[in-house]
């Protein structure tokens, strides 16, 4: 299987003068669940599917505990999980509370393994700009569909 991509021409935000080019935009084949995960871990392994959905529930509930507590939560080779803050500056240190905070974003940061796999998938150029959601949702706008 391959990472598919299309292109699809952007201009420079901090310049709009400058001209614009032809950047790469990865395109979804679809998605799969939890349930599909647990399948496939139940396919290779002694794990019932039962038993690794289940984990995999306690890991949802747990990791988002731990980052709410101001942990890093790291997984070895998979990868790591923190938090970033976006906030709106004050004009001075003392100016500045919570409420000056935005947005909570959780950031994963690939491990040294996960991100040698994702540089070494194979990639497909496909002539569709859009992907097949947009793609579904501007036929069904159209009328006398």
């Amino acid at each position: 299987m391959s990472i598919e991509y299309s292109l699809a021409e952007r201009g420079n935000p901090a310049n709009a003068q400058a001209p614009k080019k032809w950047y790469a935009v990865a395109r979804s084949q679809g998605e799969t669940t939890v349930r599909d995960i647990a399948g496939r871990i139940n396919q290779m392994s002694t794990v019932s599917t039962i038993d690794v959905m289940a984990v995999l529930e306690a890991f949802f509930q747990t990791v988002p505990a731990e980052l709410a507590d101001g942990q890093i939560v790291r997984f070895g080779d998979f990868g790591s999980f923190s938090v970033s803050l976006q906030s709106d500056g004050a004009e001075a240190e003392k100016e500045f509370t919570a409420a000056n905070i935005n947005n909570v974003k959780v950031v994963f940061r690939p491990g040294k393994l996960f991100a040698q796999a994702m540089q070494g998938a194979s990639l497909r150029k496909v002539s569709d700009p859009l992907p097949a959601t947009a793609q579904r949702k501007a036929a069904a706008a159209k009328p006398g569909k």
